[in-house]
C-alpha cells in the first residue's frame, strides 16, 4: 500500500539521508519526498512510500523514533503520490475551460493534490455562525436554531451523510474535528461557499494535520477558482444536493 509519512527532523547535512536509510531498512520504497518547511534549524518533510501490506507500521515508526532529533508527525494511507504545485495551473485551466463543471472539477482534484481522503464544497448559511455561538439547546430544539449547511458538491470518497465540523468563522485554516478527522478549510468569499478538505482518523495510521503551506495552497486555488467562476458560485447551493450534518462537539 501507499503511505504518507510526515517527519520533523533537524535541518542539517545527513539528517535526511538517515531518515531515508531507515525507511529503506524497514522495508519502505520511497516514491517521493516533499519539503514543507525549513525554519529555525528544523525541517518538515513528507515521504510517500510503498509499504508492504503484511508488514506492521510499528516497525517503521520505531526505526524513525530511534533517530536523534526526529519526530513522526503522522502516517496515513494515500490514494496516490501528491501532485506538485506545478499542476495547480493545469487544474485552474480545466476549471476555466469548462466553468459549468468548474466547482466539481476543483473538488474532485484537491484530495489528490494534498494527499487527502475527500473534499466537499459546502454552502454555510449566514445564521450558522450565530447558531454555533449560541448556548447548546435541548437536542429536540436544535433544528429550530439556524439553517443547516448544504453540500454543493462532494468528491467520490466523501462519507454519506457528510458530517461537517463547525467551520465558522469562515477563514482559511487547518482544524481537527471532534472525531479526530483532520480538516483544511478555505472559503470562496461568495455566498457562504467554503471548500472543506479532510484526512480521516485511523487508530493505527494517525494522519498529520494539514500544514500551513497546504492550507495556503488550497486557499490560493479557491481564490483563483472564485475569480474564474464568478457568479456561478452564487448559485452553487441552489437547489441543495444534500444536507450536511453538524458534527457535535
Amino acid at each position: 500500500m501507499l503511505l504518507r509519512v510526515r517527519v520533523t527532523l533537524p535541518d542539517r547535512p545527513g539528517a535526511l539521508g538517515q531518515v531515508a536509510r531507515t525507511l529503506g531498512v524497514a522495508g519502505a520504497d520511497i516514491v517521493q519526498v516533499v519539503v514543507l518547511e525549513r525554519l529555525g534549524g528544523r525541517a518538515v518533510d513528507d515521504f510517500t512510500v510503498v509499504w508492504p501490506g503484511a508488514a506492521r507500521v510499528e516497525r517503521l515508526l520505531a526505526g524513525l523514533a530511534a533517530i536523534p532529533g526526529v519526530q513522526v508527525d503522522g502516517v496515513w494511507q494515500a490514494i496516490g503520490a501528491p501532485v506538485s504545485g506545478g499542476h495547480d495551473a493545469e487544474l485552474l485551466a480545466q476549471v476555466a475551460a469548462n466553468p459549468a463543471d468548474g466547482l466539481a472539477t476543483l473538488v474532485d482534484a484537491v484530495p489528490g493534490l494534498l494527499a487527502a481522503d475527500w473534499a466537499a464544497a459546502a454552502v454555510v448559511p449566514a445564521d450558522w455562525a450565530a447558531r454555533s455561538a449560541a448556548p447548546r439547546p435541548d437536542p429536540a430544539l436544535r433544528t429550530s436554531i439556524g439553517s443547516q449547511p448544504t453540500v454543493a458538491y462532494a468528491s467520490w470518497r466523501a462519507p454519506d451523510p457528510l458530517r461537517l465540523p463547525e467551520i465558522t468563522p469562515l477563514r482559511a485554516r487547518p482544524m481537527t474535528g471532534p472525531d479526530g478527522t483532520r480538516y483544511a478549510v478555505a472559503p470562496f468569499g461568495r455566498a457562504g461557499l467554503v471548500l472543506v478538505i479532510a484526512r480521516g482518523e485511523d487508530e493505527e495510521l494517525p494522519a498529520a494535520a494539514f500544514h500551513i503551506t497546504e492550507v495556503d495552497r488550497a486557499a490560493q486555488l479557491v481564490r483563483a477558482a472564485a475569480v474564474i467562476l464568478g457568479d456561478r458560485l452564487d448559485r452553487a447551493g441552489v437547489p441543495p444536493v444534500a444536507s450536511a450534518v453538524i458534527d457535535p462537539s
